[in-house]
């Protein structure tokens, strides 16, 4: 995989090219002086994992280069608390960052709850027809975009090609083959087929999509999830762990599936973008090219992974507007992307950032842009993140033996009836 320009190498070209940008009076926090000089303090809460944070820190820093009386204080906030911590700050009117890395289903419902300005006509938007389509259609909320697209993401299946090969198995193109290939694993290596996160219900979306389904119509405004394919899904889900050709978790999932993937202990995970330097460092990838990504394998309808991503928005009640503003501009920017691709493998939410050689020659990027291109999107509405712990608990209850597939997905859909008033 190749290496990129240091992120200090970034910054210094970003800096000799800067130009100073326009904005709103900043308030007592800082803002911009009558010679239009930024100045004042950008809290930055950032939600990347162990294996990114350092880069996203040193690149977040290097704003101070181009801003010199900019104070720009990075605080890595755990994703599974960002949500919750960030609401609770901005609806406590204290305490809340003035620049958040926000998931994609959260922006829609942070904007809804008042606490996101809206970036229309600000610097932040910056060649808004170079992002992706995709990805900006992730920001916007009743006709206003309250984000910038950092990065863009999907789903895909990791393996393991020594202990593929080993057992004598092609990579599975769907969960049948999984099935299949992981009792010759087991054969073979003693080791499982496959690690199956139980504990998050976005890994769920491949079982729903691979069986025809959805979450909701918006356009007609109904349920879907409780359909025959949401049931069959979770029959899929637990014959894998039933048949012993997976093992799962109800906590910590994300660390036990990367740990049991990179030490041996699992051929194959479903993972995304984000999970690729956490993974090469084991020690089962001392030799990078043992990795293996290969697309989401199918159910009995389909082959469909969904659209993730990242966005960086701006608190509403930020005391530096100013600031904050150029600085999304900036972490959204086509060079820093470059960097993050190169450095870290994830995706560039701008197309002219394709376009460049080093991002062309990215194995990863090869990969994972046409699993994107070709990624469900999922309901962008203020609801969108309250659609997951429903799916959770079911999950819980079918992947544990406490609830049948059927009586999971009925249980999923009669949650969307009390969430979604105006659904059916």
């Amino acid at each position: 995989m190749r290496r990129g320009i240091s992120a200090t190498a970034l910054v210094a070209a970003i800096a000799l090219a800067a130009t100073a940008c326009g904005g709103d009076d900043g308030g007592d926090k800082g803002g911009k002086s009558a010679g239009g000089e930024l100045s004042g303090t950008v809290t930055f809460w950032d939600t990347s994992n162990d294996a990114e944070k350092a880069t996203y820190k040193e690149l977040a820093e290097g704003f101070e280069k181009l801003h010199p009386k900019v104070d720009v204080k990075v605080v890595t906030v755990p994703f599974g608390e960002a949500n919750a911590k960030f609401k609770n700050a901005a609806g406590g009117n204290s305490g809340a960052p003035d620049v958040m890395r926000t998931e994609v289903a959260w922006v829609a419902d942070f904007a809804n709850l008042g606490y996101l300005a809206p970036l229309d006509g600000t610097p932040a938007l910056d060649k808004t027809d170079d992002y992706l389509e995709q990805a900006a259609a992730s920001t916007k909320f009743n006709g206003k975009t309250y984000g910038a697209p950092q990065t863009i993401d999907t789903l895909a299946l990791f393996y393991n090609k020594k202990m593929l090969k080993d057992a004598g198995v092609e990579v599975p193109a769907s969960f049948d083959e999984v099935k299949s290939a992981a009792a010759k694993i087991k054969d073979k290596s003693g080791k499982t087929g496959l690690y199956l996160r139980g504990d998050d219900p976005y890994f769920y979306l491949p079982y729903l999509y691979g069986e025809g389904g959805d979450l909701l119509d918006t356009a007609k405004k109904e349920i879907t999830v409780d359909d025959e394919a949401g049931a069959k899904a979770f029959k899929v889900m637990k014959d894998l762990v039933d048949s012993k050709a997976a093992i799962t978790d109800a906590s910590d999932g994300y660390n036990n599936q990367l740990n049991a993937f990179k030490d041996g202990e699992v051929a194959m995970a479903i993972d995304g973008p984000w999970s690729i330097e956490g993974a090469l460092a084991g020690k089962e990838f001392k030799d990078k090219s043992n990795l293996g990504v290969a697309p989401v394998p199918a159910g009995s309808a389909r082959a469909a992974s969904p659209q993730g991503g990242w966005n960086l928005s701006v608190y509403a009640g930020s005391k530096n507007l100013d600031a904050s503003y150029e600085f999304v501009k900036y972490m959204s920017s086509a060079k820093v992307q470059q960097t993050t691709t190169e450095k870290l493998s994830l995706l560039p939410t701008r197309k002219s950032v394709y376009e460049v050689q080093s991002v062309k020659d990215n194995q990863m990027v090869q990969f994972f842009k046409p699993a994107v291109d070709k990624s469900v999107q999922r309901p962008w509405i203020a609801e969108a993140q309250s659609l997951f712990e429903p799916i959770r608990l079911n999950m819980e209850k079918v992947l544990s033996g406490k609830a049948s597939p059927e009586d999971g997905a009925k249980g999923v859909g009669d949650a969307y009836k009390k969430l979604l008033k105006d659904y059916k």
